[in-house]
Protein backbone atom coordinates (compact mmCIF):
# COMPACT_ATOMS: atom_id res chain seq x y z
CA UNK A 1 0.00 0.00 0.00
CA UNK A 2 0.99 3.65 -0.70
CA UNK A 3 1.36 6.14 1.89
CA UNK A 4 -0.96 8.77 1.32
CA UNK A 5 -2.91 12.16 2.42
CA UNK A 6 -6.04 12.86 4.47
CA UNK A 7 -7.74 15.73 6.29
CA UNK A 8 -6.08 16.51 9.71
CA UNK A 9 -9.24 17.08 11.38
CA UNK A 10 -12.61 18.32 10.75
CA UNK A 11 -12.99 22.13 9.58
CA UNK A 12 -14.82 25.11 9.06
CA UNK A 13 -14.76 28.17 7.38
CA UNK A 14 -16.28 31.21 6.23
CA UNK A 15 -16.32 34.15 3.90
CA UNK A 16 -18.49 36.74 2.02
CA UNK A 17 -18.17 37.33 -1.82
CA UNK A 18 -20.23 40.25 -3.19
CA UNK A 19 -22.63 39.79 -0.03
CA UNK A 20 -22.84 35.93 -0.69
CA UNK A 21 -22.30 34.03 2.13
CA UNK A 22 -20.04 30.83 1.71
CA UNK A 23 -19.84 28.64 4.49
CA UNK A 24 -16.81 25.32 4.10
CA UNK A 25 -16.72 22.17 5.91
CA UNK A 26 -14.22 19.62 5.37
CA UNK A 27 -14.10 16.20 7.10
CA UNK A 28 -11.60 12.73 7.04
CA UNK A 29 -13.90 9.90 6.45
CA UNK A 30 -13.48 6.29 6.17
CA UNK A 31 -15.98 5.51 2.95
CA UNK A 32 -19.14 6.73 0.89
CA UNK A 33 -21.86 6.36 3.23
CA UNK A 34 -20.42 8.21 5.44
CA UNK A 35 -19.52 11.30 3.09
CA UNK A 36 -22.98 10.50 2.42
CA UNK A 37 -24.36 11.25 5.67
CA UNK A 38 -22.34 14.76 6.25
CA UNK A 39 -23.24 15.76 2.89
CA UNK A 40 -27.07 15.38 4.20
CA UNK A 41 -26.02 16.72 8.00
CA UNK A 42 -25.03 19.80 6.40
CA UNK A 43 -27.95 19.71 4.23
CA UNK A 44 -30.63 19.94 7.12
CA UNK A 45 -28.15 21.93 8.95
CA UNK A 46 -28.53 24.60 6.05
CA UNK A 47 -31.60 23.82 4.80
CA UNK A 48 -32.30 27.31 3.73
CA UNK A 49 -29.27 28.26 1.78
CA UNK A 50 -29.40 28.44 -1.81
CA UNK A 51 -26.80 26.00 -2.26
CA UNK A 52 -24.97 23.18 -0.39
CA UNK A 53 -22.18 22.10 -3.24
CA UNK A 54 -20.05 19.06 -1.84
CA UNK A 55 -17.41 16.59 -3.45
CA UNK A 56 -15.26 13.96 -1.57
CA UNK A 57 -12.43 11.46 -3.01
CA UNK A 58 -12.27 8.19 -0.93
CA UNK A 59 -8.68 6.55 -0.50
CA UNK A 60 -10.42 2.79 -1.52
CA UNK A 61 -11.18 2.47 -4.99
CA UNK A 62 -10.21 5.72 -5.87
CA UNK A 63 -13.81 7.22 -5.70
CA UNK A 64 -14.59 10.68 -6.74
CA UNK A 65 -18.02 12.58 -6.73
CA UNK A 66 -19.03 16.49 -6.97
CA UNK A 67 -21.97 18.13 -6.91
CA UNK A 68 -22.87 21.51 -8.03
CA UNK A 69 -26.23 21.45 -6.17
CA UNK A 70 -28.23 23.94 -8.85
CA UNK A 71 -25.31 26.37 -9.67
CA UNK A 72 -24.16 26.26 -13.28
CA UNK A 73 -22.40 22.80 -14.45
CA UNK A 74 -18.93 23.31 -13.63
CA UNK A 75 -18.61 26.00 -11.24
CA UNK A 76 -18.81 24.71 -8.10
CA UNK A 77 -18.21 20.38 -7.19
CA UNK A 78 -15.50 20.35 -9.93
CA UNK A 79 -13.69 23.35 -8.73
CA UNK A 80 -13.59 22.23 -5.05
CA UNK A 81 -12.72 18.73 -6.34
CA UNK A 82 -9.73 19.98 -7.74
CA UNK A 83 -8.46 21.31 -4.76
CA UNK A 84 -8.18 17.58 -3.31
CA UNK A 85 -6.92 16.69 -6.15
CA UNK A 86 -4.05 18.83 -6.26
CA UNK A 87 -3.52 18.47 -2.76
CA UNK A 88 -3.75 15.13 -3.18
CA UNK A 89 -5.67 14.43 -0.55
CA UNK A 90 -7.94 11.64 0.05
CA UNK A 91 -10.62 9.94 2.47
CA UNK A 92 -12.27 13.48 2.86
CA UNK A 93 -15.54 15.35 2.06
CA UNK A 94 -16.43 19.03 1.61
CA UNK A 95 -19.22 20.71 1.38
CA UNK A 96 -19.57 24.68 0.31
CA UNK A 97 -22.68 25.81 1.17
CA UNK A 98 -24.08 29.24 -0.38
CA UNK A 99 -26.01 31.93 1.31
CA UNK A 100 -26.80 34.52 -2.11
CA UNK A 101 -26.51 37.80 -1.56
CA UNK A 102 -28.04 39.19 -4.68
CA UNK A 103 -25.25 39.39 -6.85
CA UNK A 104 -24.74 37.06 -9.41
CA UNK A 105 -20.76 36.29 -9.79
CA UNK A 106 -20.34 34.92 -13.21
CA UNK A 107 -19.22 31.61 -14.63
CA UNK A 108 -15.57 32.58 -13.39
CA UNK A 109 -16.34 34.04 -9.60
CA UNK A 110 -18.45 31.38 -8.98
CA UNK A 111 -15.03 28.75 -9.35
CA UNK A 112 -12.94 31.14 -7.76
CA UNK A 113 -15.29 31.32 -5.33
CA UNK A 114 -16.20 27.74 -4.76
CA UNK A 115 -12.29 27.01 -4.91
CA UNK A 116 -11.37 29.37 -2.22
CA UNK A 117 -14.40 27.94 0.05
CA UNK A 118 -13.04 24.77 -0.58
CA UNK A 119 -8.91 25.55 0.44
CA UNK A 120 -9.60 28.07 3.44
CA UNK A 121 -11.73 24.35 4.63
CA UNK A 122 -8.71 22.52 3.79
CA UNK A 123 -5.93 24.83 5.23
CA UNK A 124 -8.23 24.88 8.61
CA UNK A 125 -8.42 21.16 8.36
CA UNK A 126 -4.38 20.39 7.93
CA UNK A 127 -3.09 17.69 6.32
CA UNK A 128 -2.15 14.40 7.60
CA UNK A 129 0.40 11.94 5.66
CA UNK A 130 -0.56 8.16 6.45
CA UNK A 131 2.07 6.00 6.15
CA UNK A 132 4.20 2.43 6.88
CA UNK A 133 5.79 3.24 10.55
CA UNK A 134 8.44 0.51 12.02
CA UNK A 135 7.96 -0.13 15.53
CA UNK A 136 11.63 0.31 17.41
CA UNK A 137 12.54 -0.12 20.43
CA UNK A 138 15.50 1.29 22.23
CA UNK A 139 16.50 -0.06 25.87
CA UNK A 140 18.91 2.14 27.15
CA UNK A 141 20.46 3.99 30.44
CA UNK A 142 18.82 6.83 31.57
CA UNK A 143 22.08 9.19 31.37
CA UNK A 144 21.25 8.23 27.07
CA UNK A 145 17.16 8.93 27.45
CA UNK A 146 17.69 12.31 26.13
CA UNK A 147 20.05 11.82 23.71
CA UNK A 148 17.89 8.80 21.96
CA UNK A 149 15.00 10.59 21.62
CA UNK A 150 17.03 13.78 19.75
CA UNK A 151 18.10 11.17 17.34
CA UNK A 152 14.33 9.82 16.87
CA UNK A 153 13.14 13.46 16.16
CA UNK A 154 16.52 13.46 13.54
CA UNK A 155 15.03 10.52 11.81
CA UNK A 156 11.98 12.48 11.74
CA UNK A 157 10.53 9.65 14.21
CA UNK A 158 7.45 10.06 16.46
CA UNK A 159 7.77 9.21 20.27
CA UNK A 160 5.83 6.46 21.87
CA UNK A 161 5.14 5.42 25.30
CA UNK A 162 8.03 4.64 27.13
CA UNK A 163 8.98 1.73 29.80
CA UNK A 164 11.00 3.00 33.15
CA UNK A 165 12.32 0.30 35.02
CA UNK A 166 16.36 0.04 35.59
CA UNK A 167 16.72 1.02 32.67
CA UNK A 168 14.04 3.23 30.21
CA UNK A 169 13.61 1.74 26.54
CA UNK A 170 12.46 4.40 24.56
CA UNK A 171 9.52 3.84 22.02
CA UNK A 172 8.92 4.75 18.91
CA UNK A 173 8.02 4.86 14.93
CA UNK A 174 10.16 5.42 12.55
CA UNK A 175 9.71 5.71 8.91
CA UNK A 176 10.97 2.96 6.71
CA UNK A 177 13.94 4.57 5.06
CA UNK A 178 15.48 5.65 8.41
CA UNK A 179 15.86 3.00 10.04
CA UNK A 180 18.99 1.21 8.98
CA UNK A 181 20.79 4.77 9.69
CA UNK A 182 19.33 4.91 13.46
CA UNK A 183 20.04 1.63 14.04
CA UNK A 184 23.57 2.53 13.01
CA UNK A 185 23.40 5.58 15.16
CA UNK A 186 21.92 3.63 18.38
CA UNK A 187 24.87 0.97 18.02
CA UNK A 188 27.79 4.10 17.37
CA UNK A 189 26.38 6.44 20.32
CA UNK A 190 26.29 3.78 22.77
CA UNK A 191 29.93 2.36 21.66
CA UNK A 192 27.37 -1.17 21.53
CA UNK A 193 26.23 -1.20 24.81
CA UNK A 194 22.86 -1.13 23.43
CA UNK A 195 20.70 -1.50 20.37
CA UNK A 196 17.72 -0.14 18.28
CA UNK A 197 15.02 -3.23 18.30
CA UNK A 198 12.68 -3.49 15.16
CA UNK A 199 9.33 -5.14 17.17
CA UNK A 200 6.88 -4.47 14.35
CA UNK A 201 4.97 -2.83 11.83
CA UNK A 202 1.87 -0.52 11.88
CA UNK A 203 0.38 2.40 9.84
CA UNK A 204 -0.45 5.83 10.75
CA UNK A 205 -1.23 9.04 10.21
CA UNK A 206 1.26 12.59 11.20
CA UNK A 207 0.30 15.78 10.76
CA UNK A 208 2.26 17.03 7.74
CA UNK A 209 3.82 20.74 7.02
CA UNK A 210 4.20 21.53 3.32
Amino acid sequence: MREYYIPTGPSETEFVEKRSRFIGHVWRVEGEEEARARIEEMKKRYYDARHNCWCYRLHEGGTERYSDDGEPQGTAGQPMLNVFQREQVENVVCVSTRYFGGILLGAGGLVRAYTQSAKDALDAAGISVVRRWVEMEVPCPYPFFERVKLEIASADGVEGDHIYTEQVTVKALLPEGAVEGFSRRMTELSAGAFTAQSVGETWRDLPLSR
